[in-house]
């Protein structure tokens, strides 16, 4: 950030801003504008895609933002945009041909629209930043092998569980120590939770009901933590994580892990119920050099052979700034996949499915998402939990049991 800090200081000193072509218009989208029109130098929103541009249009009006125009005209957008104004708009392509948009920028949480969005975005020589985890579990391997054929930048953002874990990584790595662990801390967990019974939490915050309910039956921390095997090469102990429960510090809980175990494996994605600090994220890591624990334990962090290193928080939206900034001005990507998969999120039925049921999607009432790595997943043919929305159940699946290829007709024509 300190680097970044500077970076955008002299973009907006002459006058030349990164601009970002923004998709939605819930709270994250919401969040990024205000961060970056209200508080960031050097950074402006160009053009901001919404189904429905009321809806942009009531954000804009909320955050005090006048100056825009909506259009689905490119003359007419470019125009507004070289005049200092937003563009608002309902039209996907117009958003990812304006030749001025410098990168584009998807929140949605949804895999199909995602694809198809990004897929557009690299045709068009555009650089995307993502917050979308449920997509870049599902396809970032693809996604990310895709935006180098077309010559463009594609990455995950900071402020999210997975950029902030993989930056304290890269931290820990750089100082010569091996991170076994990348850890997550989760408050709570209900495999069972619905729409129905997250409808109340949901609309405390403007949130959608799919949305909260991935984030309380376990969905979304495996899909963050497969970003963040895919981006570093760990793997998971056991289908679903180990998810250890405890209400101490993250600095007592290193001996739950065998450090043993942890080095066959190469490392290991992990999380937490209920431990301290909350909501943060941590990496375990070792060493064999004897300064190193010399200097660890005059440090205060113990006697090993796991060290913790932890950070007590992630700021969402806030670090939105830095994400695009170290993309584009420093070719630094927070978070990428390094090869092919490594770790997928599975289906696994929610409730007893019958033939002819049809499955809901990420948060929904039929399933949820559990970690297994890639390598199994692809051995026992399962059913990856992002691609899992709008298939017909054709077989007979227990509560608990994983959904396979076998189970399901898959939608036709899909991308």
């Amino acid at each position: 950030m300190i680097l970044v800090d500077t970076a955008l200081k002299n973009r907006e000193i002459n006058k030349n801003p990164i601009k970002v072509g923004m998709i939605g218009s819930g709270e994250m989208a919401k969040g990024m504008i205000n961060q970056i029109m209200n508080h960031t130098n050097g950074m402006t929103i160009a053009c901001t895609y919404g189904r429905s541009t009321a809806k942009v249009k009531a954000v804009f009006d909320a955050l005090g933002l006048t100056q825009y125009l909506l259009t689905n005209e490119q003359a007419a957008a470019e125009s507004a945009i070289s005049q200092g104004m937003c563009v608002i708009t309902d039209d996907i392509d117009l958003l990812c041909k304006l030749a001025s948009v410098d990168v584009i920028v998807e929140s949605t949480g949804a895999i199909e629209f995602g694809a198809e969005t990004l897929l557009k975005a690299f045709k068009n020589k555009k650089h995307v930043l993502s917050f979308n985890a449920e997509l870049d579990s599902t396809l970032g391997p693809i996604l990310n092998k895709k935006a180098k054929e077309f010559g463009v930048k594609y990455a995950l953002g900071d402020g999210d569980q997975p950029g902030v874990t993989m930056n304290l990584y890269r931290y820990v790595k750089s100082m010569g120590f091996t991170p076994l662990v990348c850890g997550n801390i989760k408050g709570m967990q209900d495999r069972y939770r619905t729409p129905e019974t997250q409808k109340g939490f949901a609309a405390s915050w403007g949130m959608n009901p799919l949305m909260a309910t991935n984030f309380a039956d376990g969905t979304k921390i495996s899909f963050e933590q497969s970003c963040i095997a895919n981006g570093t090469g760990m793997k998971v102990a056991k289908r679903g994580m180990l998810g250890f429960q405890s209400t101490e510090h993250v600095d007592k809980l290193t001996h739950l892990f065998d450090v043993e175990k942890l080095k066959e494996l190469g490392g290991i994605v992990d999380y937490i119920v209920g431990a301290q600090p909350s909501p943060g994220v941590f990496v375990y890591a070792t060493t064999e050099d004897s300064y190193s624990k010399k200097y660890l334990k005059y440090g205060k962090l113990g006697e090993g052979p796991l060290y913790s290193f932890y950070q007590p928080y992630h700021l969402l939206f806030f670090d939105i700034a830095s994400s695009i900034c170290r993309l584009i001005d420093f070719d630094d990507a927070v978070l990428v996949p390094i090869n092919g998969p490594v770790v997928d999120v599975i289906t696994v039925a929610k409730c007893d499915l019958y033939p002819g049921d049809l499955l809901d999607g990420i948060g929904g009432f039929k399933c949820y998402g559990l970690c297994e790595n890639y390598n199994q997943a692809i051995t026992e043919n399962l059913l990856p939990m992002g691609l899992s929305e709008g298939c017909v159940m054709k077989n007979q699946v227990l509560k608990d049991q994983v959904v396979t290829y076998e189970d399901v007709i898959i939608p036709s024509n899909r991308l």
